[in-house]
């Protein structure tokens, strides 16, 4: 990674390659990041259909270590990383507040084969400064911060593992299980992904990125930046930090409530006794899918009219999949069915559904 003049937006080590790739280049979350290289929609048709990489290098990795590593991470993470059996397994989860507001999601791996065990964990850039404040405050493990020495490209759609596969050398990553990593000198290639589709996310040097992702679009992998991350990650129903959910939100109320492990009763992650108490009083609000199938987006932001009062679009898009407006609403709990979602002044007809819309290309909604 690589940082402009003093007060200027952070750049990854594939910055330019990106502009030497005709790429837009946005400001996001403290970095300069590509919008897109020309056409959103082919990038995001690519990765549907055939394959498309990413640089998320923007995204913090963090290494944590030490005797107190395991104990460490079992109070932040409200998932349960014992669960982690072995070297490279990974998962989902959430750091919350004291009132179990969710600071941020994160991925937790396995980084290491026997005691004391050691962890990396991927956070997202638009949090970093409070997650890295978070760990700091709660002082535990040694963490140490990989930004100025690792990159990571995804590379996701249902070509891409035996694409990555031709490029790289590695060969053995078709048996690898979903949410798991392989570890080779300083690269671990994680099968993981934000788009609904297959893939593989690969953290490496800094150093050596430029040379994988000029290997890559040689091959014919097309390049894609955020705009077709988003409505790539929309389909597939997965949360944005920031919209979706945030320190004002719990994880009942934001689809995450399967993110959180209760067991074994005497784990103490901050956050616990807030949540039990919400979970037992009963949330009012829930995090679902919502289809306009008429004319007509929906944006984030939106008010929703339900038989059980009005609710808020969190993220909203025109999906380039389904050629439809698809959204994440917050709406009352008892909410279902038929609603309304104010769009300029006018109240358009939705359905809500459960989300995903999206997987391995196939609409999977009812």
């Amino acid at each position: 990674m690589t940082d402009g003049p003093t007060g200027a937006l952070r750049r990854t080590a594939l910055y330019d390659l990106h502009v030497a790739a005709g790429a837009k280049m946005v400001p996001f979350a403290g970095w300069e990041m590509p919008l897109n290289y020309g056409s959103q929609i082919v990038e995001h048709n690519a990765v549907r259909t055939a394959v498309g990489m990413f640089d998320v290098s923007h995204m913090t990795v963090v290494d944590v270590t030490g005797a107190g590593a395991h104990g460490y991470l079992q109070r932040l993470v409200a998932n349960d990383v014992a669960r982690l059996k072995t070297h490279g397994k990974a998962l989902y989860g959430v750091l919350l507040n004291e009132a179990a507001g969710v600071i941020d999601d994160l991925i937790v791996y396995r980084h290491s084969e026997a005691e004391p065990l050691a962890y990396r964990v991927v956070v997202n850039a638009g949090t970093r400064d409070k997650v890295l404040a978070w760990f700091e405050r709660h002082a535990g493990a040694e963490v140490q911060v990989r930004e100025q020495d690792l990159a990571m490209i995804a590379v996701q759609g249902p070509e891409a593992v035996a694409r990555f596969e031709a490029v790289s050398g590695w060969q053995d990553l078709t048996a690898l299980e979903p949410f798991s990593a392989l570890s080779r000198g300083d690269w671990m290639v994680a099968r993981t992904g934000y788009t609904g589709e297959d893939g593989v996310e690969v953290i490496l040097p800094g150093a050596e990125a430029q040379k994988l992702w000029s290997a890559l679009a040689a091959a014919g992998v097309q390049p894609a930046g955020l705009a077709a991350r988003d409505t790539l990650r929309l389909e597939a129903g997965l949360n944005l930090y920031g919209q979706d959910m945030d320190e004002s939100t719990n994880p009942l109320e934001s689809n995450l409530g399967w993110t959180i492990a209760w067991q074994p009763e005497a784990r103490a992650f901050i956050g616990r006794d807030a949540l039990a108490a919400l979970r037992a009083a009963g949330v009012g609000r829930r995090l679902t899918g919502l289809v306009l199938e008429g004319r007509g987006v929906i944006r984030g932001g939106q008010r929703v009219v339900t038989g059980a009062g009005d609710g808020v679009v969190t993220s909203g898009i025109f999906s380039p999949t389904l050629g439809y407006s698809i959204a994440l609403a917050r709406v009352p709990k008892d909410a279902q069915g038929e609603c309304q979602v104010e769009v300029r002044g006018k109240l358009l007809p939705v359905r809500i559904v459960k989300p995903p819309f999206v997987r391995n290309g196939q609409k999977v909604f009812e």
